[in-house]
């Protein structure tokens, strides 16, 4: 990709920040990144992916600690000496370059993001019509996604806030209005899938004729695990495209090729499978699979729970506690709308009600102090939703930035408002195996007509459609009436005999260890 010009007084590239002006050479090259260059060619020439994989999560965040730690790396073009100036090297290097001043340098400018948009469809053209002989570690592949999604996310919040925006940023947004277009960028994730034929390797796989999974998508026969990997993580970046855009329901369809009962690529890389299953979770909850959504809550926060403190000197782990937080706040939501703690660990549960013990009390009561608290955690856990549409650069310029996320808030509330007289409905009939429509009205102080009417709601709300078409309930009872008698019928929860049978074995495997250590006179 040709440089842009440079037509600042500084002569430096538009989208370094004015504040990084003074001590930025973009052509200095300091020894260590000379070397860091060199190596890290010469380890992707050799499809050495442990190598890869030292160097990138390694020595790119210490030398960027170091080195850069409010400054751009040097460019493209002056490392391209020190990688034989490899093309498809130097667009992993601006790859890199791009997310690096992403994360570390503010403000950024529309040109900054257009450049970055630039290099990636130069990257994934590369990928999806060249010939890459590459293997990555799957975490950086798995960054390149996450990364693509976040940026254009970033940049759709960026020229969504209008009313602060100078003269010539107004005209930059109108000189790249096609940058992070989101066609381009959805297309982009599908052609990864599509070309990579991910969702036919998968299907293969299930039937015994492919190994994808078992080798955690890496090819030992001398090829290239690059096309196959990102097109898998394109699900995952779909998935969150189409929940940032409210398309819950074409989100989860995006991702159904990838079975989340069993462990898979998703779950090698710990920003993947939190990732998956917030977005997933999410999806779930607002088309009312609560059930579902609790169960995948459950598993994941569990996982944490006891793996964390693995991940303490990843670069991640800020991000990883961040969104631990978020999904404990949507499992209260869903625990409240749907009362579900069979599925719940014990120390998932634990963890819940110190957290959130108070407000789960205030919610199902239902009152202005329950919509509030609804309202915090919702707008606490929510992704950042986005309005797609390029702006109308015409005065007055306001700020849309919080439109698509007040329309999703607005959405939420209202089921939740909804289900306000379904709680009495829960309480009185959980009292009960039998009891007669009037009776119940009396209760509830209202006439028959109107009790009919609840229930019908209490049955509709309590359903949802599953991923494969069918109804399922998602309540912890169900009823039926017959002759103006509702009979209950309550849930049973499944006992796990060999979860017990497993957990009294391991104490007497512990008993046994404690006793042979006994010194016996």
């Amino acid at each position: 990709m040709a440089a842009a010009p440079y037509d600042r007084e500084d002569g430096l590239p538009p989208s370094v920040p004015p504040h990084a002006a003074d001590a930025y050479d973009p052509n200095y090259v300091p020894d260590s990144v000379k070397t860091f260059v060199v190596h890290l060619y010469r380890h992707i020439r050799d499809k050495n992916v442990y190598e890869i994989h030292q160097m990138y999560e390694g020595g790119f965040q210490r030398l960027s600690d170091r080195l850069f730690r409010d400054a751009p790396w040097p460019s493209a073009e002056a490392v391209a000496p020190y990688c034989d100036g490899d093309h498809v090297f130097l667009l992993l290097y601006r790859e890199l370059w791009y997310r690096h001043a992403h994360a570390r340098l503010s403000p950024l400018t529309a040109a900054h993001r257009a450049e970055s948009w630039t290099n990636y469809c130069d990257l994934f053209s590369v990928v999806l019509h060249g010939v890459v002989n590459m293997q990555l570690p799957n975490q950086w592949l798995w960054d390149m996604v996450d990364e693509f999604v976040y940026q254009f996310q970033s940049f759709c919040q960026y020229r969504a806030k209008l009313k602060t925006k100078t003269e010539d940023e107004l005209s930059q947004l109108k000189q790249f209005e096609k940058a992070w277009n989101v066609y381009g960028v959805l297309n982009y994730l599908k052609a990864l899938v599509e070309k990579s034929m991910i969702t036919q390797i998968l299907e293969r796989e299930k039937e015994g004729l492919e190994q994808f999974t078992a080798t955690d998508g890496y090819d030992y026969e001398g090829g290239s695990n690059v096309l196959k990997v990102l097109g898998y993580y394109s699900m995952i970046g779909l998935l969150r495209i189409h929940c940032l855009l409210g398309d819950y329901h074409t989100g989860l369809k995006c991702l159904a090729p990838i079975d989340l009962n069993q462990q898979g690529v998703y779950t090698i890389v710990i920003g993947s499978h939190i990732s998956t299953i917030y977005h997933y979770g999410f999806a779930n909850l607002m088309m009312r699979r609560y059930v579902e959504a609790t169960r995948e809550f459950n598993k994941i926060l569990l996982y944490i729970l006891k793996y964390k403190q693995y991940h303490q000197k990843s670069p991640q782990y800020d991000q990883i506690l961040k969104k631990n937080e978020q999904m404990y706040a949507l499992l209260a939501i869903c625990l409240s709308l749907c009362p579900q703690n069979k599925l719940i660990d014990e120390n998932v549960s634990t963890q819940l009600k110190e957290k959130y013990n108070d407000k789960m009390t205030k919610m199902q009561r239902y009152d202005d102090e329950a919509y509030a608290a609804y309202d915090e955690l919702f707008s606490y856990a929510c992704p950042k939703f986005i309005t797609p549409s390029p702006p109308v650069l015409d005065q007055p310029l306001t700020n849309y930035n919080q439109d698509a996320y007040r329309l999703q808030l607005k959405l939420f509330l209202y089921e939740v408002k909804q289900q306000q007289l379904l709680s009495g409905i829960r309480s009185y009939l959980k009292l009960y195996s039998t009891i007669t429509i009037s009776k119940l009205a009396q209760y509830m102080e209202m006439d028959e007509a109107t009790l009919r009417s609840i229930l019908m709601t209490y049955k509709h709300k309590m359903h949802a459609v599953d991923s494969d078409g069918k109804i399922v309930s998602s309540a912890d009872f169900d009823f039926y009436i017959v002759e103006d008698v509702i009979h209950v019928v309550e849930s049973k929860p499944t006992k796990r005999h060999g979860d017990y049978f497993l957990r009294q074995i391991l104490k007497f495997e512990e008993m046994i260890g404690e006793l042979e250590k006994v010194q016996l006179d």
